[in-house]
Order: structure tokens, then C-alpha cells, then sequence
């Protein structure tokens, strides 16, 4: 029960990895918010224990990302963790083929959603003197893949922003870390290969020395960690949850 008696948003937290983050954090004893663009899928997984509950956002607008945050705020009185685990990519693509509307739409999801949430919340965080916030980035930020350019670049955006943001909230008492996953059994998995099949599958896990993709439990489990007292000690870092892929 490391995380009793805390509370906190997971966005994207209907499926994938957000979901196996839900789901560990449940377990730990926290309670939970989960923020999803699809509010029917968010009820029906907040449904599923009750110290969950659900709100439909769209992390990509101010206005959603506020309304979100009051939610916790009126729920439980205080946000102790933030999970920004809401994510989207272009389909692997030469990087100039890349059409606008699909660059725009990856660096609103997966960046400005970390300024959105950081302006929403960050000022109840300092006024407490405390608070864990949590990105999820990717190993594609780290160990860049062709003909996913500019998914890459938002990814090492967010890794450069879970730093800085490190660095500047310390002295208010709020840490701020990165998971970076290899590719996982998520709905996104067929868009980072470009096609699921079992050739494609192979030749995928051949890159990865442990032999198999993050997992939504492998997500939760260090998320659950790098979020409660534990790591009280840990800001800045860019765990890698990925069998050894950037090695």
C-alpha cells in the first residue's frame, strides 16, 4: 500500500499502459481519477473498483485540462500525483511526408498537454510544498526510429521538459521523472510497426535483448514507484522500461 492516502490523475488511463497504471496505483491504495478522451471507456474502467472515477478530457485543450484538474480538486481536496500518460503518433512515414494536421495533432497531444496540466496544477503542487508528477515518454525519444521523425522529436521534447520542469519545482518540493517504454501490447503498437504481423513482431523484439514488449503491468510497476515516498529522492530521471533497447 505504498501509495495510501494519495491521490492522483492518470490521462490516458482507459487503456494500455494508462490503464496497467491505474491498476497498480488501485492497488497500492491510491485513489484515482482516470482522464480519457473516450469518457465511456474512462467510466467503464473507473467502474471496475471504487476508488476510481472517471472524466472525459481532451488533454490537448486548456479549457478540458482545467476542468479535469478541478474534478480532483473537488473530489478529494488535494492532487498528490499526476500522470501524464496520454499519447498519439503518426503511422511510420517518410518525415517529409508527414502531413500537417498529423504534426500538429502528435505535438498537441504530447507536448502541450504537459504545459496544459503543468499550468492547471503545478501552482496547488507549490502551494503544498509537494507533489509527484510523472510523464511517459518513450525509448523513441532516446534511441530514435526512421519514419517516426517527428513522434521522435515529441518524445525527446518530453524527456528535455521533464528536466527542466525537475529543476524548477525541486526548491517547491515537487519531483518530476520520466518513463521511457519500448513499444508495448497497446492499441499504439500497430502504428509504431506499421503493420502487426508475426514477421514484423519478430524482426520488432530482435532489437530488444529481454525478448519482449512493456507490458501494462512493467508500466505501472515503476510508475508506482517513481510516484510515491519511496523515491522521494528522485527527480529528473528518464527511467527506461524497455528490456534493454537502448543499451
Amino acid at each position: 500500500m505504498r501509495l495510501e492516502n494519495k491521490t492522483a490523475i492518470v490521462t490516458g488511463g482507459a487503456q494500455g499502459f494508462g490503464a496497467g497504471i491505474v491498476d497498480k496505483f488501485l492497488a497500492e491504495g491510491a485513489s484515482v481519477l482516470v482522464a480519457d478522451i473516450n469518457g465511456d471507456a474512462a467510466e467503464s474502467k473507473a467502474s471496475e473498483h471504487p476508488n476510481a472515477q472517471a472524466t472525459q478530457t481532451d488533454v490537448s485543450v486548456r479549457a478540458s485540462v482545467e476542468a479535469m484538474v478541478d474534478t480532483g480538486l473537488k473530489n478529494w481536496g488535494q492532487i498528490d500525483i499526476l500522470v501524464n500518460n496520454a499519447g498519439v503518433t503518426h503511422l511510420p512515414t517518410p518525415l517529409e511526408e508527414v502531413t500537417e494536421v498529423d504534426f500538429d495533432h502528435v505535438f498537441a497531444v504530447n507536448c502541450k498537454s504537459i504545459y496544459l496540466t503543468a499550468q492547471a496544477l503545478v501552482p496547488h503542487m507549490k502551494s503544498r510544498g509537494q507533489g509527484a508528477i510523472l510523464h511517459v515518454s518513450s525509448t523513441a525519444g532516446l534511441s530514435p526510429r526512421p519514419n517516426l521523425n517527428w513522434y521522435n522529436a515529441s518524445k525527446g521534447w518530453v524527456n528535455t521538459a521533464t528536466k527542466t520542469m525537475a529543476v524548477e519545482l525541486a526548491p517547491h518540493g515537487v519531483r518530476v521523472n520520466a518513463l521511457n517504454p519500448v513499444a508495448g501490447e497497446t492499441p499504439l503498437l500497430k502504428s509504431f510497426m506499421g503493420e502487426d504481423t508475426p514477421e514484423v513482431r519478430a524482426k520488432f523484439l530482435s532489437t530488444i535483448p529481454l525478448g519482449r514488449f512493456s507490458q501494462p503491468e512493467d508500466m505501472g510497476n515503476a510508475a508506482a514507484f517513481l510516484c510515491s515516498d519511496e523515491a522521494s529522492l528522485i527527480t529528473g530521471t528518464l527511467m527506461e522500461v524497455d528490456g534493454g533497447r537502448c543499451i
